[in-house]
């Protein structure tokens, strides 16, 4: 999840393994970005595990793009605008791409496109 300026996103994921759903391995992961002081993301994963022999786990990170990865990229002669929507696209084109379903990853990808606009 991305957000900037006023913008607040809320992720509730739950996995819920049932009692005869030995076996089995789940790992859930919510990466999130913040570009402004004011936005807000609210993150809670969950595991509501009822079986005894299972692999599950969880994971949660909120952070701001890094300012070394900034002044890398501007080092390089890339504007500071450029270098933020390099660093964005980037956060959000692995997330896009780790989608099971082509059709999705292709939709997903211009509508990042369209929104970032021309990225380097």
């Amino acid at each position: 999840m991305i957000a900037d300026e006023a913008g607040r996103g809320i992720f509730k994921g739950r996995i819920l393994v049932a009692e005869d759903a030995q076996k089995i391995e789940a790992y859930q992961n919510s990466r999130n970005l913040l570009l402004s002081n004011t936005a807000e993301i609210d993150t809670k994963p969950e595991l509501e595990i009822y079986a005894d022999d299972v692999k599950c786990s969880h994971g949660a990170t909120i952070g701001r793009l890094d300012d070394e990865a900034l002044y890398y990229l501007q080092s390089r002669g890339i504007s500071r605008s450029n270098a933020r929507k390099l660093l964005i696209t980037g956060f959000a084109q692995e997330i896009i791409d780790a989608l099971p379903y082509p059709e999705l990853v292709a939709q997903m990808s211009a509508m990042m496109q369209t929104h970032m606009g021309d990225a380097p």
